[in-house]
Formats: C-alpha cells, sequence, structure tokens
C-alpha cells in the first residue's frame, strides 16, 4: 500500500534522535571523504610535477588513469544497489573503508618503486615506472569501488532516515561533496611547496576523514531501508526500475566496460540484450513511465553539472593567473558555493518551490549562465557569469535523487543509485565528447569566418559515440602559410569558449521536460510525495534497525 501528502512539506518535520544526527553525518563525513580522495588523486594526475614526473605519465596515460578511478565509481553505485539490502549498509561501509586502505598502500608502494634511496635512471627508471604504473592503475580501480559503495549506501540510509523530507536532507548530504572539493582544494594550495616535496602528504590526507566516519558509522545501527521495512520485495523492486531502466544502465556499463577493455560494439549489445532479458525474464516489468523519464533527464543533467566544469575552469584559469591567484581557488570558490547552498537554501526553497519548481529556476539559472560565460571577458565578469551558473547546477543533482526517492520508495536502493550511476557514465561516454564536438564546430565556423577555406586545408574526420565528425588537425595546421596559421590559432579560444552558449541547449530540453512533469502533477493534483503503507507518519522506520 501507498500513501501520498501534497507536497513533500505538508507533513509537520519528524523529530530527530541523536543517533540519527550521528548516523547522518557519519554519512557526510564519507562523502567528504569521497571527494576528498578524487581532488586529491586529480591533483596528482593533473599536476606535471607530481605524478607525470615520478612515473612519467603522457598526458595519453594521466587521462587513462584519471579514467580508472571513475568507471568503478559509477558503476560499482548501481551494481551495489542490487544486493546492499542484502549485504547490510554495515558491511557496505566497512568495504568503502578497506577499499581506501587499499588504494593507499598500493600508491605508497608505487612511490617506493621509484624512490628508493638512489637516483635511478635509464632501464632501471623505466622498468619501476612500468611496475608503478600497475599499483597505480588497479590502486584507481579500488579507489573508485569505494568512492560508489559509499554513494551507494549513504543515499538510501538517508532517504529512510529523514522519509518525510527526502529532497531537503539528500541536498544537505550531497553538500558533503563540494566540502570535500573545498578541504583538499584549500590544503594543498597553503601546502603547495610541501606537496611538491613530497606529494605523501596528498594521500595521508584521505586518512583523516576515513577515521572520523569509521569511528561515527563503526557502532552505529543503521536502519532497515524502507523499502525493505515495509515488506515491499526485492522483485517489486526491481519492476520499479524495469526492464528499460535496466537495458539503459546495461548499455552505458558495458559501453564503458567495452572502452576500457577493448571490446567491440557487438559484444557491447550482445551483453545488454542478455541482461535485458535476464531482468525481464525475473521482474516482468518494463518500468515505470515516470522513472524512465527522470533516466533520460538524468542525461542532460549530469552533462551540464559535470561536463563543463572542465571548460569553465579552463575558461577561468587565464584571468585568475593574470591576477596573481592559484587557479586551484576556482574549484574552492564554485564548490564554496554549491556547499553553502545545498547545506543552507536546500530545504526553504523546496518548501516554496517544491522539487520540481526548484529544478525549473536552476534550468533557467544554467541557461542564463552558461550564455554569458559564451561571451565572458574579464575577472569580474567572469566570476560572476560562473557564480550565475554555479548556483544554478548546485541542486539539480540531489534534488533528482530527492524525486527519484520520493515518487519510487518500492525502488529501494536501486532506482535511488541507479539514476546517479546512470548520470556519471553519461558524463564520461557521451558528455565529454560531446563536449569537445560542439567545441570543435564552434571552431570551424571561427576560422572559416576569418579565413574562408582554410579549414578544409587542416581538418580530417573522426568518430566519436554519437557519430563522425571533424576537426582540426595540428600537423596539418603547421604546413600552412603565417596568415593562414594565425587564422586557425587565434580563434581558437574564443571559438571554444562560444561553444558554452551551444551546450546551454541542454538545461533547455531539461527545462521543457520539467514544465512536462510539472504539468503532469498538476492533473494529478500537485506534486505529492509517495510514501509506503509502513513508513510511520512519526518518520523513518525507527524500530527496524541494522546491527
Amino acid at each position: 500500500m501507498l500513501s501520498s501528502d501534497k507536497s513533500t512539506s505538508s507533513t509537520p518535520a519528524p523529530p530527530v534522535s541523536a543517533a540519527d544526527m550521528k548516523l547522518f553525518w557519519g554519512c557526510f563525513m564519507a562523502l567528504i571523504t569521497t571527494s576528498t580522495a578524487f581532488i586529491t588523486r586529480a591533483i596528482l594526475i593533473n599536476n606535471p610535477d607530481l605524478w607525470p614526473k615520478d612515473f612519467g605519465l603522457s598526458p595519453v596515460k594521466s587521462g587513462e588513469l584519471f579514467g580508472a578511478g571513475l568507471w568503478p565509481f559509477a558503476i560499482s553505485i548501481i551494481l551495489f544497489s542490487f544486493i546492499i539490502d542484502r549485504i547490510g549498509y554495515k558491511a557496505a561501509m566497512f568495504f568503502s573503508a578497506v577499499c581506501y586502505v587499499i588504494y593507499a598502500v598500493m600508491v605508497l608502494q608505487a612511490y617506493g618503486l621509484v624512490h628508493t634511496g638512489t637516483t635511478l635512471t635509464g632501464e632501471a627508471l623505466a622498468s619501476a615506472q612500468a611496475q608503478a604504473w600497475g599499483y597505480l592503475y588497479w590502486g584507481s580501480v579500488v579507489l573508485g569501488l569505494g568512492n560508489g559503495t559509499v554513494e551507494a549506501f549513504i543515499n538510501p540510509v538517508v532517504a529512510t532516515l529523514f522519509s518525510r523530507q527526502k529532497a531537503k536532507w539528500l541536498n544537505i548530504l550531497h553538500a558533503g561533496w563540494p566540502a570535500g572539493l573545498v578541504i583538499g582544494g584549500i590544503i594543498t594550495i597553503f601546502l603547495g611547496e610541501a606537496v611538491q616535496n613530497d606529494w605523501r602528504i596528498v594521500v595521508y590526507m584521505l586518512a583523516l576523514p576515513a577515521i572520523v566516519y569509521l569511528i561515527m558509522l563503526g557502532p552505529a545501527k543503521f536502519p532497515v531501508q524502507e523499502r525493505v521495512a515495509s515488506g515491499t520485495s526485492y522483485r517489486e523492486m526491481l519492476a520499479e526500475f524495469g526492464v528499460i531502466g535496466a537495458a539503459i544502465a546495461a548499455y552505458l556499463m558495458f559501453k564503458e566496460l567495452g572502452n576500457v577493455f577493448k571490446w567491440g560494439d557487438a559484444v557491447t549489445m550482445i551483453l545488454v540484450a542478455a541482461t535485458a532479458v535476464g531482468y525481464g525474464l525475473y521482474a516482468r516489468s518494463l518500468g515505470r513511465p515516470l522513472m524512465i523519464v527522470l533516466c533520460l533527464i538524468m542525461m542532460p543533467l549530469a552533462i551540464t553539472e559535470l561536463g563543463t566544469d572542465g571548460a569553465i575552469g579552463g575558461l577561468m584559469e587565464g584571468p585568475m593567473k593574470e591576477g596573481g591567484l592559484n587557479p586551484a581557488w576556482v574549484l574552492v570558490y564554485t564548490s564554496a558555493i554549491m556547499m553553502a547552498l545545498r547545506f543552507f537554501a536546500a530545504g526553504p526553497l523546496i518548501e516554496k518551490l517544491t522539487p520540481l519548481g526548484l529544478l525549473m529556476l536552476c534550468s533557467v539559472l544554467a541557461i542564463i549562465g552558461l550564455n554569458l560565460l559564451a561571451g565572458a571577458s574579464g575577472l569580474a565578469f567572469i566570476f560572476f557569469a560562473a557564480t550565475l551558473y554555479g548556483i544554478g547546477k548546485s541542486f539539480f543533482w540531489p534534488t533528482t535523487l530527492g524525486i527519484v526517492s520520493e515518487q519510487f520508495p518500492k525502488g529501494g536502493a536501486l532506482t535511488l543509485n541507479a539514476i546517479a550511476g546512470i548520470g556519471m557514465l553519461t558524463v564520461g561516454i557521451i558528455g565529454s565528447p560531446l563536449i569537445g564536438k560542439m567545441q570543435e564546430d564552434s571552431w570551424q565556423q571561427a576560422i572559416n569566418a576569418k579565413s574562408p577555406g582554410t579549414y578544409q586545408k587542416v581538418s580530417k574526420a573522426d568518430t566519436y559515440v554519437l557519430g563522425g565528425y571533424t576537426k582540426v588537425d595540428a600537423d596539418a595546421v603547421k604546413t600552412l602559410p603565417a596568415s593562414e596559421q594565425d587564422a586557425v590559432t587565434s580563434t581558437e579560444k574564443d571559438a571554444k569558449q562560444k561553444a558554452l552558449a551551444t551546450i546551454s541547449i541542454l538545461p533547455v530540453i531539461m527545462l521543457l521536460s520539467y514544465i512536462g512533469l510539472m504539468l503532469y502533477f498538476k492533473s494529478r493534483g500537485g506534486y505529492q510525495a509517495v510514501h509506503l503503507s509502513g513508513d510511520e507518519a512519526a518518520g523513518g522506520l525507527p524500530a527496524a534497525t541494522e546491527a
């Protein structure tokens, strides 16, 4: 049986026990650990004086290493959702902690291979770096599994603890992600020279939040997820996501694994078909239509929120250096905005606008912010435009998780976490290549406008996940006369910046989708949070706990 409220705020906020709040803050600290791990590893990989110098990493190898920490992150969120209610949240929590330990040990082992106390050169150095690469790569994979496991348990735990205010508290929980970025960024900036001398200090940084969340969550009593406590069966949970949802997630997972392990699209489609058939035979459901719609909206949402960050960071890096500031302050600044808004503003805004109303407002702000960034110049205006965009993207991810949890409580951990995994996989598989293609198209237009006919001399065909496109061939550019070379090189930065206006089509799609959903809910009497019959009016399921 299900019950529903006219809005997420029509039922008074239930009393929260001290034990529940301790559990919440433990989950918050676990998410800080995850983002601290993410940012510190990114710093180690992207700074040419750190891992690239010690281990001889080329840009391609650095990119491969960065990806090694991302695909396990996304895939483990989804896969753990199928079993987490059976193995228990505490077991998942300890597994994540073990992953952080293994990662640290493997990375420190890699350090020891190239820092032997004597200076390695020639074949000895190359051999040590090759051996260290294995430790770095598989250590990053283990770290990604740990990070994904954290997401897999904290989301359903918080949704159960605050079952009458899910959207609000999931927003507050996910303030932990930018909080970790702020902490990691500030510490790295102020430890600048010390990190250059011995980058292991960045690895040691991860120990503090990990120890804190272990102390907080180790003795805690975890609630049994509301889906389990209400008596909703495992088959019913799978039916909420359905064959269509499973096929979307399976395609993204196997596509990414195919990219990593170099199997073809034919193998991917065979695996997807087998997964869909097996899932369908057991679940006997195509999935809830609204859930499928939200999965599809999550794709442009994830690209808008995460996929454009690199472009915006690169855009602001030059002015920051000209102003004598460390470019890392850009990340700290935008992350601080997101942290503050999720922590302090989510509740009042959801109370006033409803979750869908908030997402509509965020889409409008993202559209305006991206278009302003496309033509921004000068440090002050760039920060203004980035601030506007940053405010817009702050609520996308956790509010969507809140809607899924409120509308599909029978889906339990699966629907809540699978949509997050779909978003993360979309960014890597579709988002980054798509944004790159948009930038290439914008550059092509700029070259044609400045020097007609030049682009045809330097372009070459290529393919990406959505099909074919043309791109500038750097070697061909070198063969051009000086005037034509200038037409290519002088237009690159501004042209790629202008591509941000093209990217704004994604939040336009989101805005139209949210308007459609708002009309749908209006036809049904307004946005209503759905509650399982076992979910007490006082909130949560306090009597059912997991040791």
